[in-house]
């Protein structure tokens, strides 16, 4: 069998790069638009980008009329739940730490790939997961080991961290007959139209108040054509080939990313603790994909 050109761990690398730059994006917004406002603009310039692709490469399918739940219900968790817990965790807490909660999805999701698909669990996901769990636990941790996030902005992260779940298992279903890029296109729209009377009766006088200015502009077009757009392409390349857990472990990277450009664009503390942390998560991501190594030799 043929290896394709482009190894699955440079996709799913590239997927957690531009998630964990979508915080700091999203950061920045945040001084300009609410929660729902962002999400919005962002579906809408990211289903224009996807739909033009399709049309013009004819990339497109036919969604089956028993795969249009399933559409239905994905989109319903993704975009629209989880990005209703990320933003508004992200309104109530920093980039660092949401990007740290996000990440505890690859603690959860291999129980979430065995129920749904009996993926095998072994021994080494756990310790590599397990390592991953402490390394970000210490990235949480103020240098006083306490805990500085308001109980608001964790339950809209817990609720972000359940609808990914969900929407993997959802995901891993859908990808065994549609391509990953008709997937994230077709669910985008339908979170257009789930945030649309969201943003009509809550935000869009607050919104069109706004006088858009080049950061403004330059923030919401990579969060639509990297965040929200390829990056969602390439994890679902990944979860098709890798499976749910798998795949879902390198979002421990996520947070190492957004650590370090939060300290660079954002001016967030990048600490001693931080970096050990960091060292950690990404030791766990090694430990999972060396298993993964040894039992394909």
């Amino acid at each position: 069998m043929k290896k394709p050109f482009v190894p699955v761990y440079f996709y799913a690398l590239l997927a957690m790069l531009f998630w964990g730059m979508s915080f700091i994006w999203s950061t920045i917004l945040l001084k300009y638009y609410q929660p729902v406002t962002i999400i919005f603009i962002r579906l809408v310039l990211s289903s224009i980008f996807l739909l033009s692709i399709i049309l013009i490469f004819r990339k497109g399918n036919k969604i089956l009329r028993k795969d249009i739940k399933w559409f239905l219900l994905s989109a319903l968790f993704n975009p629209f739940l989880y990005f209703l817990g990320e933003n508004y965790g992200l309104k109530y807490s920093t980039s660092t730490i949401t990007a740290v909660i996000i990440a505890t999805i690859p603690v959860f999701s291999p129980l979430a790939g065995y129920l749904a698909f009996r993926e095998k669990l072994r021994w080494f996901n756990f310790i590599g997961i397990a390592l991953s769990f402490c390394g970000i636990s210490i990235m949480l941790l103020s240098r006083n080991f306490q805990l500085e996030i308001s109980g608001i902005g964790i339950l809209c992260l817990a609720g972000a961290v359940f609808a990914a779940l969900m929407y993997s298992v959802l995901l891993k279903k859908l990808a065994e007959t549609y391509s990953p890029l008709f997937i994230v296109a077709i669910q985008n729209l339908i979170g257009v139209f789930l945030f649309l009377p969201l943003f009509l009766f809550l935000e869009a006088k607050q919104a069109f108040a706004v006088v858009p200015t080049r950061e403004i502009i330059s923030s919401f077009l990579f969060l639509a054509i990297l965040a929200s757009s390829l990056s969602f392409v390439f994890f679902a390349h990944s979860v098709k080939i890798l499976g749910v857990s798998k795949a879902n472990i390198f979002s421990n990277l996520i947070p190492v990313f957004t650590a370090v450009f939060a300290f660079f664009l954002l001016g967030e503390q990048f600490s001693l603790q931080k970096i050990l942390g960091m060292i950690i998560v990404i030791g766990g991501v090694y430990i999972s994909e060396l298993n993964r190594k040894r039992i394909q030799a």
